[in-house]
This record gives structure tokens, C-alpha cells and sequence, in this order.
């Protein structure tokens, strides 16, 4: 198919406008018999004159409903002919109009004794009605021509009877047998008219002198069309037999048009219906939809003149019926368990409740809820059985969250006797506190509970779900005036700020995730959520102001600000220059160096933003980079206070807050593992995103796994890399015995975490390899199992790295296989911090997020095999890594990578 451009009639927030061009027709005279019958004809306008005073009126029509008030031209005196050409406005949008609008058009004649339709002293000389929206649901532009149907108002009705177009044909019976007559003219000029437009539009080549040929002689046909028929002097024996036709099927001996003219857009504008939320259906949890029965719809009558397709219900006279669901009718809680659930946790009951313990049986029940992961929903059995044994569950942390999704919170006696209870319960975990802070917990009490758990965490703790817990402020019940002020504070913003401004690393990220968010303006970001973020950060600053060394930290944060605007400019340079790249790289030394840019001497040292915790002084310009990407990022070395470099990359033109998520996860992981005395050596890099489309990335020195193949031939390379970087002749396979341990566990951990985050398009260039022997992954373009690679294995695990711990019967690959089955345990009992961490970036403006956003927790639950034991699990990982190491497409995929690779360089 040819490219389509279009726009949705949706995005079209103008008001609908309509030009009256001009009338033209001929009118004859009335014979003097007429006017003896009827005398007062003779002081109707167009009567006296054939350039009367005449006024049009356009009222828009839908459904047979009429949506807006008439509006009419203003006077006009007409000379020669009747020609207004005035742009009449209505007013309604085009956004809000349905696809069945019809603009109904009177032409109004002055008569000061009324008549039949008359308002005040007008009639109507003629009506049309013309839809706006043509049979393509694609909305009608430029000029069009409309047949006005003498004294008659127009009519909006679906079935209207003043339509703009009358069919050239008509059906006569003549001695049993139906004929069929043509308006030849009329059809000419119709054929004409649809030309005339797409001359108008450009859509047919302009040749001057055959125009005004085709003008000429349609004005001839106008002419000879609009003239009346001669009146038939005899009724002729055929004519006799004729039978009586309606007036609608009668062409008029006066012809009249109008005709108007619609705007004219760049694109077409086709129809596009507002999609609303499915109604809610029930607040009854059940296992199975299937074993409830609903009752039938109830049946809708449609109103008089307005169609509808369906079958006729019942008596075929009633008229045609529509069927409207209602939520109400089908499944709903029941009200009689509903007051039997009150009357059950009324508060006279909770006296007794406090002295009762569970039997044997109970108690299994209860142990079996409480091993529930965070993501499964209560039964109604389950919230009456947590309830019951509320007061004996407070001395259980994991009971919380079971305990609040139980309580109904729409009840006020039943939530406030929850809220009395919070206060007694055994102190929970940090995922559990996480998990009161999502989407589903919307209690301000809840939220408060939850955010006192967090003020027990230290800072490197609470650094490590600053993250998420920025996007959790979506969550919160703050309501924005029109102001932009809040009408009420966030007990999560109002803890956060004020963590973050008494320490300057955690205020560093704190501040640029709150810059990115209010940078977004995508239209997966709502305007409420920035004026939430650019609130909070307002309040930051604000607080940070007031404290002692509060305005030297927010000079801080506007270098910091600084220093990127000044990067993002070269970079923007750099990449949409035509130069090659030894040039670019020569432009970007000279950038560097140039002393008003402030780059080669930073006084006073300046904290990076991508680690605060280190302070540069400047750049070194001449050990400086471009690499060789469409997208062009900066290798950028900064100067330490110490006097080291500190390489960093900078990019633009990519959002990198999917790449942010990933190494956080994986560095909270390895703080998980390394909490268990696991020490897998994963020494993830930092990425700071600074916009939603530039950011800085940490450049380790390293090589990919293609670049060692090509170094180093054979199946052997990485082994031999290693023996480059790291000889021991004492050794047994010629590596130093600390950097094969760091391969093999680097390897190992980043198996199992790339598994279970779902990180696809893997090849040996995102695979790198430094010289101390430490493995990792890098871009994270495809998470959660998305892979633009077909028949992609679930984990990235190659015979090359396999040959490089010495191959598959050596004890290097065994103690790999033990390092990845025990990270994959201790990951699986820490699934709760995990799934709530992606809960919360549920809202994220994450790509691979977004796509399936009530998806992505289960997608990270499925590959922990939560539903199985350790042991069988521990089969299913190594099953995994038997498919990965035998799968055959991604050898081949790998090395069609590397034909592309090298025929683009």
C-alpha cells in the first residue's frame, strides 16, 4: 500500500467553520392566478425582487439531535446576485463531534404576514442538509455544492429530507413496466463539480487555456440547467396511466444550490472515536467468571427518525432496539454478604477477637496466605480468615500487607479500627514497606506506615529505591489546585526532601530523577504528574536553601546543570555534522580546550553527577573521543581531585532511564548477594539519565567478546585474552588464579541476572570483557523479554565463555554452574523486594515497561519459578543453561552480526 497521512478528528481542537459562498438558481415568476388564491405572496422578498434580501442560517445536527444553537449570516444587500462569502463559526469543536454530524442549512426569505415554518417574519426559501464526514469517515474540505429543496427548513434527522444530493435518476410506472429517467445535465454537473475540486486542491495539473475553455462551457451548462421546463400543454394517454409519485421523487422545475465551502487541511481528517474505561464490573473476587450467570440486558427503544442496525425484538412495529449493558444487572457483590461482612467486623466484635488464637487447622491456612508473593489477590475467604485473627497476626512483619489488603477502607468503622491496629504491628521488612507504597494502597494512613519504616533505612539502603520510590509519588493522594499549588502534602515527598537535602549524594540523584520526570512531556506523562514532580522539586530546593550549607549545595546542583547544558551543546554539534569522524574528534578537542567553556580548569571542584561522590577539577582535552555510532556519544576524561581521569561517556539523541533501571537492579542484586556472603564480582557501571534524551555513562576500559575473537583466532580467544592480560606459567591454565575466579563468578551472575530480567538482543559486541577478568553486559535496549531476534535463547550463554573457563569438563565450569544455582536461590527468597521494585515503575515511562505495563511484574515473577520448590528449580536453571549452551540460531545470528559489523566499518 502507498504511504496514508492523516489526523485523527480527536487532535483537531478548532471550532467547526462553514463559508457561505453564494445561491444561484432561477426562480419564475408566479402566474397571476397564483397570486389571486393566495395574495400574500405577492409581499414575500423574493417575490418582488430576483436579488432579495435573503439570510442563511447552519445548525449542526447528530443522532437526530441537534448539538448546537443556529448561527446565521449578518445582512447583505444583494445586487447582481446573491453572494455573502462569510465564514460562519459554531460552536463546537471538531474534537468533540460525532461521526453522524450533519450541518442542516436554511436559506431564509423576508415575509411580513408568515407563513408554514415561519419565525418571526422569515420563511424558509430552501433547506439542505450535508454531512460532515463522507462515507471514508473522513471529515469534508473545499467547496461544495448543495441542493437547496424549496420551502422547506432543513432537517437534521438520519433520515433527513432535505439531503444535499438528489439522486439524477427517478422511477416511473408506465403501463406496468418501470423506466428509468436521467437528468443528463444534472449528472454532467455533478461529474464536473467533483472535477472542480481536485483542480482546486492541486490534485489535477493546471493548463491555462483549456480551463477557461471547461469554464466556459460549464457556465453554458448552468445556465441551461437551472432554466424551468416548458409547463406540458396536453395530458397524453401514456401520462394518464402514470401513478402518483411522492414530491421527493419529482425534480423541481426551480433549481436551486448553495453553495459552501468547508476548511482545508494539510492532512485528512478521518474520524476517531474517544476510547473510554471498561465500566467496573464487580468488586466480587471470584476464581471463575464462567459460573456466574448473567441476567439478559435490558432492551433500549430508539427515539423517532434516528437508524440503527439490529434485529427487530418482539413486535416489528415497536421500532429497532438497541442492547445496553449494565454493570449493575450482571456481577456484583452481594448485599446481604456485604452486610454480613460489616456486621461480622463491626467494632462490639473486636473485644472478643483480640483473645482468639487459631486451632491447628487455621493455622495452616493462615501459614499458607502468608506464603502468598506480593502480587496474588485475595479470596473473600482469605480477608475474613486474616481478619478473624488480626490481633494474633501483629506479631507476624509478613502478615502487614495481607492484612491490609483485607480491610475494607471504603468502611470508615472498619478502617479506622485498622489504622488503630497498624500502630501495634511487629516491624516489617523494607519490600513490605515498598509494597504499601504502590499503585494498590491508596490510605493515607497505609502510605504514612510505610514511610515510617523507611526512615529506619540508612542512605546507601534508601540510594538503592530512590529510583522507585520518586515514581511511588505518583501514587500518592496528593491533589493539585489550579494553581499548580498542592491542597495536600506527601508524607513520602515531604521524607524524601528532607533526606535529601542533609546528604549531598543522595540529594545529587534525588534532584536529577526529578529533572527528568518534569523534563518528560511525552504523552505517557501526564501534565498532573510533572506539576507533582516539578512541585516537589521546588519544595527541595526551598528546603535546601534553609539549612546552613543548603545555598552551596544548590550552586552545586545549577554547575552540575551547567556543565551538561555545555556537553549536550558539542554533542548536538558533533553528531548532526557532516565531518568525519577524525574531524569530529579534532572539533571536540577544540571544544574542550576553549577557555570560555569552562571545561579544562573547573574551580572549585565540581561533584559529577554520575557519582557525587567524586569531585573533578577539569578535562584532559587531548585524551578525548568520538565513537563510531550513529548517535555519535563523547568520551569525555575529567581530572579528579586526585589527579586521575575518570572516563565518562556522554550521549544525546537516546533515552537512557531503561538502561538507569537495569544497573540498578543489578547493583541492588549483587548488595542481595553480597548480604548472603556471595561475592559474584558483577562491579556494575553507573548511568545517570539527565534528560529523556541525554545522559552519562561510565566507560570501563574493556574489549567486547567480538573484538577478542578477531584478536585472538580460534575457540580459545577469551582464554587466551585472559592469558595476555593476566599470565601465570604456576597456574592451570596460564591465568592468574584471581582473575579466572572473577571470570567465571562475573559470569555466573550475570547469567542469572540478565535471565531474570529478561535482557534480550545479545551478541558478542554487548558482551565485554576488561583486562582484570571482570564480565558484564552492556546496552539494555530489550528487557522483560522483548528480542528483535528470532528463536533468541532465554540466557545469553556462549561456548566461547564456556571455553574460556577451560571447557565444559573443567571444574571452573562446575564451580560456575554451583556459583549460578546459588545466586538464583538466594534471588528467588528475595522476590518480594524485586517484584514490588518493578510494581513501582509499573507508571515509569520505561519503553519495555510501557509496552505491557500490567504485565511487567508478572514477567519478572514467571522466570523466578515462585510456584515450585528450590529443587526443582534449581532443574529448571540448569536445563536452561543446557538449552543456551546447545541452541545452534544464536551462533548463526552471531555471526551474521559480525558480517554486518564489519561491513559497516
Amino acid at each position: 500500500m502507498e504511504p496514508f497521512s492523516f489526523a485523527s478528528s480527536s487532535a483537531l481542537e478548532l471550532p467547526v467553520h462553514v463559508r457561505i459562498n453564494n445561491l444561484d438558481g432561477h426562480q419564475k415568476p408566479i402566474p397571476f392566478s397564483t397570486l389571486l388564491k393566495n395574495p400574500e405572496l405577492r409581499h414575500t422578498g423574493s417575490n418582488l425582487s430576483p436579488h432579495s434580501e435573503l439570510f442563511v442560517t447552519a445548525q449542526l445536527w447528530a443522532d437526530s439531535k441537534p448539538l448546537t444553537v443556529a448561527v446565521q449570516t449578518s445582512y447583505k444587500s444583494f445586487k447582481s446576485s446573491r453572494l455573502w462569502n462569510e465564514w460562519l463559526t459554531l460552536p463546537i469543536d471538531y474534537s468533540t463531534i460525532p461521526q453522524s454530524s450533519q450541518l442542516a442549512l436554511t436559506v431564509w426569505d423576508l415575509s411580513p404576514t408568515g407563513g408554514e415554518d415561519s419565525q418571526s417574519h422569515a420563511i424558509p426559501f430552501g433547506g439542505t442538509t450535508i454531512p460532515l464526514f463522507d462515507n471514508d469517515n473522513t471529515l469534508q474540505k473545499g467547496r461544495q455544492r448543495c441542493r437547496i429543496h424549496r420551502h422547506r427548513a432543513a432537517d437534521g434527522l438520519s433520515s433527513s429530507t432535505t439531503p444535499y444530493i438528489i439522486p439524477a435518476r427517478r422511477r416511473k410506472r408506465r403501463h406496468g413496466k418501470s423506466t428509468e429517467e436521467v437528468d443528463e445535465g444534472l449528472t454532467e454537473m455533478e461529474r464536473l463539480e467533483v472535477l472542480m475540486k481536485k483542480h482546486e486542491m492541486g490534485e489535477i495539473p493546471e493548463n491555462r487555456w483549456l480551463d477557461q475553455m471547461v469554464f466556459r462551457k460549464m457556465e453554458q451548462l448552468e445556465r441551461n440547467t437551472f432554466r424551468t421546463r416548458p409547463k406540458p400543454g396536453r395530458q397524453t394517454a401514456a401520462s394518464k396511466d402514470e401513478e402518483d409519485e411522492s414530491d421527493d421523487d419529482i425534480l423541481d422545475d426551480e433549481k436551486f444550490f448553495l453553495y459552501i465551502e468547508f476548511p482545508r487541511f494539510d492532512h485528512p481528517i478521518v474520524y476517531t472515536d474517544s476510547e473510554y474505561p471498561a465500566p467496573p464490573i464487580s468488586t466480587l473476587q471470584s476464581s471463575s467468571l464462567s459460573d456466574i450467570r448473567l441476567k439478559p440486558p435490558p432492551e433500549v427503544s430508539f427515539g423517532p427518525g434516528i437508524n440503527a442496525d439490529g434485529s427487530v425484538y418482539g413486535d416489528p412495529d415497536a421500532g429497532r432496539l438497541i442492547r445496553i449493558y449494565d454493570p449493575e444487572v450482571g456481577i456484583r457483590d452481594n448485599p446481604a454478604e456485604s452486610k454480613h461482612r460489616r456486621l461480622v467486623r463491626n467494632h462490639r466484635t473486636g473485644v472478643m477477637d483480640r483473645d482468639m488464637k487459631p486451632n491447628a487447622k487455621a493455622r495452616d491456612e493462615l501459614n499458607v496466605i502468608m506464603s502468598y508473593g506480593p502480587t496474588q489477590e485475595l479470596s473473600a475467604d482469605d480477608k475474613d480468615m486474616v481478619w478473624k485473627f488480626r490481633h494474633h497476626l501483629t506479631r507476624d512483619k509478613r502478615a502487614l500487607t495481607k492484612f491490609v489488603k483485607s480491610v475494607s477502607w471504603s468502611e470508615p468503622a472498619e478502617a479506622r479500627q485498622a489504622v488503630q491496629l497498624l500502630s501495634k504491628w511487629a516491624e516489617i521488612d523494607v519490600d513490605d514497606a515498598l509494597e504499601l507504597l504502590g499503585p494498590t494502597f491508596d490510605h493515607p494512613a497505609v502510605r504514612s506506615f510505610a514511610v515510617d519504616r523507611l526512615r529506619k533505612a540508612d542512605d546507601d539502603e534508601l540510594q538503592m529505591y530512590l529510583l522507585q520510590l520518586v515514581q511511588a509519588l505518583k501514587f500518592e493522594p496528593v491533589q493539585l489546585a489550579s494553581d499548580g499549588d498542592s491542597a495536600g502534602d506527601s508524607s513520602l515527598a515531604r521524607f524524601l526532601i528532607a533526606r535529601a537535602s542533609n546528604n549531598l549524594q543522595l540529594g545529587n540523584f534525588f534532584h536529577w530523577y526529578l529533572m527528568v520526570e518534569c523534563d518528560d512531556r511525552s504523552p505517557e506523562q501526564g501534565s498532573e504528574h510533572r506539576q507533582l514532580f516539578a512541585k516537589v522539586e521546588y519544595d527541595f530546593m526551598t528546603t535546601l536553601v534553609e539549612l546552613p550549607e543548603g545555598p552551596s549545595r544548590r550552586k552545586i546542583l545549577l554547575r552540575q546543570a551547567e556543565l551538561i547544558t555545555v556537553l549536550s551543546k558539542i554533542s548536538k554539534e558533533i553528531r548532526f555534522s557532516r565531518e568525519d569522524r577524525p574531524r569530529k574528534i579534532e572539533r571536540l578537542k577544540h571544544f574542550l580546550a576553549e577557555p570560555r567553556n569552562e571545561l579544562v580548569h573547573i574551580d572549585p571542584p565540581l561533584p559529577l553527577p554520575l557519582d557525587p561522590s567524586v569531585e573533578v577539577v577539569g578535562c584532559f582535552p587531548d585524551d578525548c573521543n568520538v565513537f563510531k555510532s550513529s548517535l555519535y556519544p563523547l568520551l569525555v576524561n575529567f581530572k579528579t581531585t586526585t589527579g586521575a581521569k575518570y572516563p565518562v561517556i556522554f550521549k544525546t539523541g537516546d533515552d537512557l532511564r531503561q538502561d538507569q533501571l537495569v544497573i540498578q537492579i543489578i547493583t541492588l542484586m549483587d548488595r542481595l548477594l553480597r548480604q548472603e556472603n556471595l561475592d559474584l564480582k558483577l562491579s556494575p557501571y553507573r548511568i545517570l539519565a539527565t534528560s529523556t534524551s541525554a545522559g552519562l555513562v561510565q566507560f570501563v576500559p574493556s574489549t567486547s567478546l567480538a573484538a577478542a575473537v578477531t584478536k585472538y583466532k580460534g575457540q580459545g580467544s577469551i582464554l587466551s585474552y585472559l592469558r595476555a592480560n593476566n599470565p601465570d606459567e604456576s597456574a592451570p591454565l596460564g591465568v592468574r588464579k584471581e582473575a579466572m575466579d572473577t571470570y567465571v563468578k562475573s559470569c555466573a551472575g550475570y547469567s542469572v541476572i540478565t535471565y531474570l530480567l529478561g535482557v534480550g538482543d545479545r551478541h558478542l559486541d554487548n558482551l565485554l570483557l576488561a583486562p582484570s577478568g571482570h564480565f558484564f553486559h552492556a546496552d539494555f535496549g530489550y528487557i522483560l523479554g522483548r528480542d528483535p531476534k528470532p528463536f533468541a535463547p532465554l540466557m545469553k550463554l556462549d561456548n566461547l565463555m564456556i571455553a574460556g573457563m577451560g571447557g565444559p569438563s573443567s571444574p571452573n565450569y562446575a564451580a560456575f554452574k554451583t556459583y549460578c544455582f546459588t545466586a538464583y536461590s538466594t534471588l528467588r527468597k528475595q522476590s518480594s523486594l524485586i517484584l514490588n521494585l518493578f510494581s513501582l515503575m509499573r507508571e515509569a515511562n520505561v519503553p519495555d515497561i510501557r509496552i505491557e505495563r500490567d504485565k511487567a511484574v508478572w514477567k519478572v515473577q514467571e522466570r523466578m519459578c515462585l510456584d515450585v520448590g528450590e529443587e526443582e528449580a534449581i532443574r529448571h536453571f540448569e536445563a536452561l543453561i543446557q538449552d543456551s549452551v546447545s541452541a545452534v540460531m544464536p551462533v548463526v545470528i552471531d555471526r551474521l552480526h559480525g558480517l554486518v559489523q564489519n561491513w559497516r566499518a
